[in-house]
């Protein structure tokens, strides 16, 4: 107990440090949108948490949690596993499977693999704005795990490890990093304040063969070799590191069932500050609606209202089958669907 409770003073002390990092990383009056590697890592997975408009941090009580809060996976009851898809904007395919199962003792893992795919393309060149003849795609790929444990009754840890790599046709990068969350749950109602810290870790370079060129040291000399060998620098870029902390509440209990409210502060390396709003109403733990509204009094976003529903179908003893589907608005882009299947055992 006492090298968990250590534990949790050294994890603690991280996540503040870290959160100060996202701080130290902010321009004032800059938004540095577009300026991190792998944004894929920002894409919220789980339909249930999108339909509340990502509002999730002090929510997080399912497999999703891996993303939202991993703190959140010591208090699971049942272990969970759900599938996540996602058809992104600009037809990209973003797809995402989850898995945690308790291990007793207020203990639990996870483990999860996320990929973000796209169709081939032609490859083309101002000499041939047809095509060359080849194809070139781009991918993303992040897979990790994830350990949580109860220090109180009220007080959970979380935190999860993960390896990131991203390509473009003959290019790639690669880097590891890992997400921090605390969850408490106050005297006061059900009340439960979260917090985490995703995607801390180096930055990512790309790197491969598409950077080799042939470099002519001293082109005013006829006599040298004009063909020597030679690699381009690309730039470090940074993770899109993001801060999270956020409240939640049960309210309007009765014996069909209750209400969830919640609200999360959000504060990236990559953007402004923004809020995330989100509402649960819970039928009988069988079905489920959710509204919520995403980056609000953030400037010139294309997010906006979100919405959604689920369904847990009791199978036999602890199994469950839950399927969840959720809206959410991108303005004057595509409006984009979340479906999500999940079983409990």
């Amino acid at each position: 107990m006492k090298s968990i409770r250590s534990f949790a003073v050294i994890l603690v002390t991280l996540l503040f440090a870290v959160a100060g990092q996202v701080e130290a990383q902010y321009v004032e009056n800059v938004s540095k949108v577009g300026t991190t590697a792998a944004p894929f890592l920002e894409i919220g997975v789980g339909a249930r948490a999108i339909g509340m408009g990502g509002a999730f941090v002090a929510v997080a009580s399912d497999y999703s949690s891996i993303y939202w809060n991993p703190a959140g996976m010591a208090r699971m009851q049942y272990g969970e596993a759900g599938f996540v898809h996602t058809e992104w904007l600009a037809d990209i395919s973003f797809d995402n499977i989850s898995a945690v199962n308790p291990m007793g003792n207020g203990m639990a893992l996870g483990a999860f693999v996320t990929t973000l795919s796209m169709d081939e393309m032609k490859v083309r060149t101002i000499e041939h704005p047809e095509g060359t003849g080849e194809l070139f795609d781009a991918g993303d790929l992040a897979f990790g795990v994830s350990y949580a444990s109860m220090l109180t009754s009220s007080l959970s840890i979380g935190a999860t490890a993960k390896y990131i790599h991203q390509k473009i046709w003959h290019m790639n990068a690669d880097a590891y990093a890992v997400d921090l969350g605390l969850l408490f749950e106050t005297p006061f109602h059900g009340l439960k304040i979260g917090m985490a810290v995703s995607n801390f870790g180096p930055k990512m370079q790309m790197t491969g063969r598409d950077t080799r060129i042939f470099y002519d040291p001293d082109p005013n000399n006829p006599g040298n070799n004009e063909r020597i060998p030679a690699y381009l620098e690309t730039e470090e870029w940074s993770l899109p590191l993001t801060f999270r902390a956020g409240v939640s509440i049960d309210i309007l209990h009765n014996p069909n069932g209750f209400l969830t409210l919640a609200m999360d502060a959000i504060h990236p390396n990559d953007n402004y500050e923004y809020i995330n709003l989100g509402a649960e109403y819970n039928y009988r733990n069988w079905f489920f609606l959710r509204t919520g509204w995403k980056t609000l009094f953030l400037d010139d976003t294309e997010q906006g209202f979100t919405a959604g529903a689920g369904l847990r179908y009791r199978l036999t003893g602890n199994m469950a089958f839950i399927t969840d589907i959720a809206y959410a608005d991108f303005g004057r882009l595509e409006q984009v669907f979340r479906y999500s299947l999940g079983v409990q055992f």
